[in-house]
């Protein structure tokens, strides 16, 4: 059997890389105003519901998808109504900027430093603090196969995959942004316990350095010894429950789709030729190289795409914009067809089953530590998880939530859950005692309020004025509902019979 990161990574090859946008991220910059100008009361401020807006051009989405960490970001991360708790958080973030893991053939990969250097931008004021910090990462717990993993990049010029300093500084900014949005909630003490914090990455590199990037932005000099850095050996965090059959035949399904639809694509076609004959190599040798990842990687650090000299075998020249925008259209419309098609669809619902079936546990054991009465154990229950990952692991994660009008992952993409509590309720009889809050959760991408667009939540209806869905309804839809998609009820009927 092909193993499922090697199966999930072959599709992401030919899947689009950037999907189409949506009024999400759009609506971040109207949301950066309205926190601005609602001073104190911010935590009082919910964005509307984003809007619609016009698809952006293949460029203006590639750029979109290096995230250059050069603008002010607002995160509407930690925002509750007046006297709500918030009781734990839950992380899923892309890794950040990373080299090339695919060289176009015959020509010279870009130059960049893999090494860290607070002098060279993009910076951080954490910057060197955090060189040092993992400096004395030995104190801390590693699962074994993450021991020997390097914490910092540290090739000169950087090897395959190696994450850059700006996706190190892409996930110190994330982590000092929810560091500022839940800084006023009693999330986590300064004496925190080694159980209230959750850590847990991959094997690579780039996934282990970005988690703790934005573990040292959130806890800057965080205490190595209360930490335990836990290996996901799956880029689908399924831990046991990986085994599924029906799911790499959805997979399988889809991968047809997509090379049937890609074949079709004639001005595709004629772009690759193109290339291919400046570059003296077959057409399919270029396809197979995967040239959008290497020219991404020119494109967000600002490096001239490759030229060749003239040879027998081919033409010479330098590879160009406009091949690059024909390959990026051709991959914005696939994902409008993909979401048609919903073979995706039902692929990511049985591959993010684990993590968020573990995600909605998680939650339900925090809001019943805060029921009255109870006694929790020294050290509370964990409070703030991080889970570190690939565009592999949060492509699917949305399109299971139903965010299907989402943002690809970009560069440092995260996926937040937050668990809130409203404040409890007194009664006016005479001798009635107060009724504890309702417990509710709220989703989040790149600082975005997603709540009411996911699956389980777009069509609840809401008590007044309510900003949050009720937990309820998300353990609901994770445990039964989501299921109904592949027409089953249970995850291991939906594995274990055959796809309709």
């Amino acid at each position: 059997m092909i193993h499922v990161a090697k199966l999930v990574t072959a599709c992401l090859v030919l899947v689009n890389l950037m999907p189409s946008a949506s009024g999400l991220e759009t609506h971040q910059h109207q949301a950066d105003g309205a926190a601005a100008n609602q001073g104190k009361s911010r935590k009082r401020v919910f964005p509307a519901p984003a809007s619609q807006t016009e698809e952006p051009g293949p460029l203006s989405e590639a750029y979109g998808y290096c995230n250059t960490p050069n603008r002010t970001e607002q995160a509407w991360e930690g925002h509750s109504p007046a006297d709500y708790s918030l009781l734990s958080v839950q992380v899923m973030i892309r890794h950040g900027d990373r080299y090339l893991l695919y060289s176009i053939p015959k020509t010279r990969r870009p130059a960049i430093d893999c090494t860290l250097s607070a002098n060279r931008r993009p910076s951080h004021p954490l910057l060197s603090g955090f060189i040092t910090h993992m400096g004395r990462g030995g104190r801390g717990h590693w699962d074994s196969p993450l021991s020997s993993v390097p914490r910092l990049p540290n090739h000169s010029s950087c090897d395959i995959g190696e994450l850059t300093q700006t996706g190190v500084v892409q996930h110190l900014r994330n982590g000092q942004l929810l560091r500022d949005a839940y800084k006023h909630h009693t999330l986590l003490a300064e004496d925190w316990s080694p159980r209230q914090v959750w850590l847990e990455t991959t094997g690579k590199s780039r996934t282990l350095q970005s988690g703790l990037s934005l573990l040292y932005g959130l806890l800057p000099d965080f205490d190595w010894t209360k930490l335990t850095v836990r290996h996901q050996w799956s880029t689908l965090f399924c831990g046991g429950a990986c085994d599924c059959p029906a799911r790499n035949k959805y997979l399988d399904e889809e991968q047809r789709r997509q090379y049937r639809l890609r074949v079709a694509n004639t001005e595709l076609e004629r772009t690759y030729t193109e290339m291919a004959r400046t570059l003296g190599i077959p057409t399919r040798q270029l396809r197979a190289a995967n040239p959008i990842d290497s020219l991404l990687c020119h494109l967000c650090h600002g490096i001239a795409f490759p030229c060749v000299p003239a040879t027998d075998s081919g033409s010479g020249g330098c590879l160009t914009m406009s091949q690059f925008a024909v390959i990026r259209k051709q991959q914005l419309e696939d994902e409008v067809e993909r979401r048609k098609a919903g073979l995706y669809r039902k692929y990511a619902i049985l591959a993010m089953f684990p993590y968020l079936n573990r995600t909605a546990a998680k939650m339900e054991r925090v809001a019943r530590a805060n029921e009255p009465g109870r006694q929790t154990r020294p050290g509370g229950e964990e409070v703030f998880s991080l889970s570190s990952a690939h565009d592999v692991t949060m492509a699917p994660l949305l399109s299971a939530l139903g965010l299907e009008q989402a943002r690809f992952p970009r560069f440092a993409a995260r996926v937040v859950f937050e668990l809130w509590k409203s404040p409890g309720t007194t009664s006016k009889k005479k001798g009635a005692k107060a009724k504890d809050g309702e417990v509710f959760v709220r989703v989040l991408y790149n600082g975005v309020d997603v709540t009411f667009r996911t699956a389980f939540c777009k069509t609840h209806v809401r008590k007044g004025n309510q900003p949050l869905c009720p937990l309820a309804t998300f353990l609901s839809f994770v445990r039964r509902d989501m299921f109904a998609l592949v027409n089953a009820t249970s995850y291991q009927e939906a594995c274990y019979r055959r796809p309709a």
